[in-house]
């Protein structure tokens, strides 16, 4: 009979098998946005193109509402439920198989911080239709879980004296939510991107100014918003973690702050979310400049977590890898 570490192995290629599929069902999606008729300013009104805000809605989302879901999306969120049981049941037994959190070496960071990006994702599609980021949602963990579970899998081992610590438990699981709400803003940051210059081609006459979906996604200026508040949110949690990871450092080595790479680059993070909050808050720096601030701050995440953790040396090397 398999023991529960190799269950655990199981349902999680299981997941990323799911999450897959999810991605070719938000793809397609996507490629029937793209041939969605034009809904003009005065039809969308008739369609009942304002959201539950008040906000206006786009041309899709106004049809969407006349007409009803549009299929390949509505299978691609359900293909996400379904792979987020498999994940969390392949968290939850390498957690009792271990005997402690499952989120102790960058195998399981990997399994909790993807965990924790899909759960946001799905909690926030309650609240306000992001189905048109379940591709690039879908797309990032299937690359992150997919490249955890093939290249950084270790047996499950004791923890190490400094890790024996509550802070294990409250450090590592806010970071690790922290990133599962930057993910979002860094997916609007580039559907804003896109939108943007499609909106700067029309600007200019051009006869194909981008692909055919970004017509039926909200304007740039709206998805620039709602990067902004998730990035708000995920900022409070990534200081917070910064603040939790000195005072464990005080616990674990005596001292709050020793420039290990890895306080540095958490700094470094911070930094940039920031740098990002303040120049948008205070000086409007807005647009083009503010989504690659962004992108770059996430960009940053995923250097900590992956190339900081491998190749680093440190006193927070808990990679698992040898």
């Amino acid at each position: 009979m398999p023991d529960l570490d190799s269950i655990s192995i199981l349902t999680l290629w299981t997941a990323i098998a799911i999450y897959a599929g999810a991605f070719i069902a938000y793809a397609f999606d996507l490629a029937r946005r793209s041939s969605a008729p034009v809904v003009e300013e005065k039809a969308l009104v008739a369609a009942g193109g304002a959201d539950a805000h008040g906000a206006i809605a786009s041309p899709y989302e106004a049809a969407a509402a006349a007409k009803g879901p549009f299929v390949m999306a509505r299978i691609g969120t359900a293909l996400m439920v379904l792979g987020w049981l498999f994940h969390l049941t392949a968290t939850v037994t390498r957690g009792v198989a271990a005997g402690r959190v499952p989120w102790a070496n960058l195998y399981e960071f990997a399994m909790i911080g993807t965990l924790l990006i899909v759960l946001v994702y799905l909690i926030m599609l309650t609240r306000i239709d992001l189905r048109y980021l379940g591709t690039f949602i879908s797309g990032l963990v299937v690359v992150l879980l997919g490249a955890g579970a093939a290249n950084f899998y270790v047996i499950v081992t004791p923890l190490v004296d400094p890790l024996k610590s509550v802070w294990l438990v409250i450090h590592v699981f806010v970071a690790s939510l922290s990133v599962g709400i930057l993910a979002l803003a860094f997916a609007l940051s580039v559907v804003q991107l896109l939108q943007a210059r499609r909106e700067r081609r029309i600007a200019e006459g051009a006869e194909r100014p981008g692909p055919g979906f970004l017509r039926t996604l909200p304007e740039a200026s709206r998805l620039e918003n709602l990067a902004y508040r998730f990035t708000v949110v995920g900022f409070i949690f990534w200081t917070f973690t910064l603040i939790a990871g000195a005072i464990w450092a005080q616990d674990a080595w005596g001292r709050y702050w020793g420039f290990d790479v890895k306080e540095t680059w958490t700094f470094i993070i911070w930094v940039l979310y920031a740098g990002y909050i303040h120049a948008r808050a205070t000086r409007g720096w807005r647009g083009t400049p503010s989504a690659w601030l962004s992108i770059t701050g996430f960009a940053a995440v995923i250097f900590n977590f992956t190339i900081v953790n491998v190749f680093f040396k440190g006193l927070h090397a808990y990679s698992g890898l040898s």
